[in-house]
C-alpha cells in the first residue's frame, strides 16, 4: 500500500506541476480574451436567465430533461461539497492566506471556462437509445474534433468515470464520517451505510429526481452557509480587514512559520490556491458540461450564461466566505486542517455552535455532490460502454460509499486530486481547439439581441 501511494503521490506531483496550472489558468485567459470579459460583464445577465429557467418554455420541453435552473443545481450539487469547507481550508493551511487569492483569480478565468464547456455541450450533445439528451467534453471532442481525436473523448470518459469515486464519492463521504464522528459520535461506517441508503434513493430516479432534489437542496444550502458566514464575519468585523491584508500580501510574498502553520512559499500559494479553486468549482475539469448537456434549451449560449454562475456562486461567494472566516479568526495558525480548520474557525466566533453547524453543512453538501457527481460518472460509462452499463455503475457508486467513510483521508484527497488532473487535460485542449466555435455562437446570439 505505502509504495503504491507513493506512486500516485509521484504521479500527482507531476500532474498538478507548472504546465498543468499553466494550463488550466492560460486555456480561461485565452477563452475570456476571446470573449471580450463576456462572462464577467454577462453576471447580471446570467441572473436574469436563471430565474427565468426555473421552468422551460413551451418550445423547448423536447430539448431536453430538466429546466435551465435544475441543470445549473444539478452542477452546483456536485460542485458545492467538501470543497468548499474543507478544500478551502486544505489550500490555506497548505498555502497561506495568499491561496485564496488565487483561488479568486481561478474563478474569474473559470466563469469563461464553464460557460465555453455548457456551450460546447449543448451544441454538440445528442439523443441516447432511451431518447435522453447526453453530452459533455466526450461527445463535443468526437462531434466537435472529428474521429481523428476521438480517442482523447475516450480518455476523458474514462478518466471521469474513475474520478467521479474519488472527487464526487469517496472524499465526500469519508469528509462526512469524519466531521459526524468527531461532532456527534456517529460510527464512520455508520455514516457510510445511512448515505449509501439515501443516495441510492435518490439515483433510482434518474436525472429528473437528481434535479429536483437539487433544485431543492443546493439553494437552501448554500444560502444557509453564506448568511452563517456573513454572522460569524460580522462578529469579528474588525478582524476582516487584517484578514484581506493578509491575504492579498501573501498572494505575491512568502510567509513564515507561525503557530501549528508551518510556512509557505508563493509558489503553494499558487498551487494549493488553483488546485483547490478547480476541485471546487470544477472549471476546466468537464464536468458540469454534461449536467448542462440535459437541460431543456434550445440556445448553447444562454445555458452557457446560467452555466458560468455555477463558478461565480461556488468559489467567488461560498468558498469566499469559508476563507475570510478562517483567516479572520486566526485559526489557520494553529495546526489544523480540511475541515476541522473551518469548524475551528466557526467555533472561535459561536461556541459550542459553529463546529455544529459546519458539521450538518458538511453532510448535506456532500450527499448532493454525491448525487451529482453519480451522473457525471454514469453518463461517462454510457458513452464508454451504452446505457446497460448504468446501473451496475450505480450500484459500484452506492457500495463505494461506505468504503469510502473507513478510508484513510490523506490517500482519498491525492487519488483524488491526481484523477481531476486527468480528467482536465483532453478538455482543456479542446476547449482551446474548439473556441472559434465558442467564439461564433456567442458572436451571433448577442448580434441577434
Amino acid at each position: 500500500m505505502d509504495a503504491f501511494e507513493s506512486m500516485i503521490a509521484s504521479i500527482n506531483g507531476i500532474v498538478w506541476g507548472p504546465m498543468m496550472l499553466i494550463l488550466i489558468l492560460g486555456v480561461g485567459f485565452f477563452l475570456s480574451l476571446g470573449l471580450k470579459l463576456m462572462p464577467i460583464l454577462k453576471i447580471g445577465t446570467g441572473f436574469r436567465l436563471l430565474w427565468s429557467g426555473r421552468t422551460a418554455s413551451s418550445d423547448d420541453l423536447s430539448k431536453g430533461e430538466i429546466p435551465p435552473f435544475q441543470a445549473l443545481m444539478t452542477a452546483l450539487s456536485a460542485t458545492v461539497g467538501t470543497g468548499n469547507i474543507a478544500g478551502v481550508a486544505t489550500a490555506i493551511f497548505l498555502g497561506g492566506p495568499g491561496a485564496l487569492f488565487w483561488m479568486w483569480i481561478t474563478a474569474l478565468i473559470g466563469m469563461a471556462t464553464k460557460y465555453s464547456e455548457a456551450v460546447l455541450a449543448v451544441n454538440y450533445r445528442e439523443t441516447d437509445e432511451q431518447g435522453n439528451h447526453v453530452g459533455g467534453p466526450m461527445y463535443y471532442i468526437r462531434n466537435g474534433l472529428g474521429k481523428n481525436w476521438a480517442w482523447m473523448g475516450v480518455a476523458f470518459a474514462i478518466f471521469g468515470a474513475c474520478a467521479g469515486f474519488g472527487i464526487g464519492n469517496t472524499v465526500q463521504s469519508n469528509s462526512v464520517a469524519a466531521v459526524l464522528e468527531s461532532n456527534f459520535q456517529i460510527p464512520t461506517w455508520a455514516s457510510g451505510i445511512i448515505i449509501a441508503v439515501l443516495v441510492g434513493a435518490v439515483l433510482l430516479g434518474g436525472i429528473k429526481r437528481i434535479g429536483s432534489v437539487a433544485g431543492a437542496l443546493v439553494p437552501f444550502m448554500a444560502i444557509s452557509y453564506i448568511l452563517a458566514g456573513l454572522v460569524v464575519l460580522a462578529i469579528q468585523a474588525d478582524q476582516v480587514p487584517h484578514a484581506l491584508a493578509l491575504i492579498f500580501e501573501h498572494a505575491f510574498s512568502p510567509i513564515a512559520a507561525e503557530g501549528g502553520f508551518a510556512g509557505a512559499a508563493v509558489w503553494a500559494a499558487i498551487r494549493f490556491g488553483v488546485a483547490r479553486g478547480v476541485f471546487s468549482n470544477e472549471a476546466g475539469l468537464g464536468s458540469a458540461p454534461i449536467a448542462h448537456a440535459a437541460a431543456q434549451t434550445h440556445s448553447p449560449v444562454r445555458q452557457g450564461l446560467v452555466a458560468m454562475l455555477g463558478t461565480f456562486i461556488d468559489t467567488l461567494m461560498v468558498c469566499t466566505i469559508t476563507g475570510l472566516v478562517i483567516v479572520s479568526s486566526g485559526a489557520w495558525t494553529g495546526g489544523e486542517s480540511g475541515a476541522a480548520l473551518t469548524s475551528a474557525a466557526f467555533a472561535s466566533a459561536l461556541p459550542s455552535f459553529g463546529n455544529y453547524l459546519v458539521a450538518i453543512a458538511l453532510a448535506i453538501f456532500a450527499f448532493t455532490t454525491i448525487i451529482g457527481w453519480s451522473f457525471y460518472g454514469e453518463k461517462c460509462v454510457e458513452f464508454l460502454f451504452g446505457v446497460k452499463a448504468i446501473m451496475p455503475y450505480r450500484i459500484l457508486w452506492i457500495l463505494a460509499i461506505p468504503a469510502g467513510a473507513m478510508l484513510s483521508l490523506d490517500f482519498v484527497w491525492l487519488v483524488a486530486d491526481t484523477l481531476n488532473a486527468l480528467m482536465a487535460i483532453p478538455n482543456l485542449i479542446a476547449l482551446a481547439l474548439l473556441s472559434p466555435v465558442v467564439f461564433k455562437l456567442t458572436r451571433e446570439y448577442f448580434d441577434n439581441q
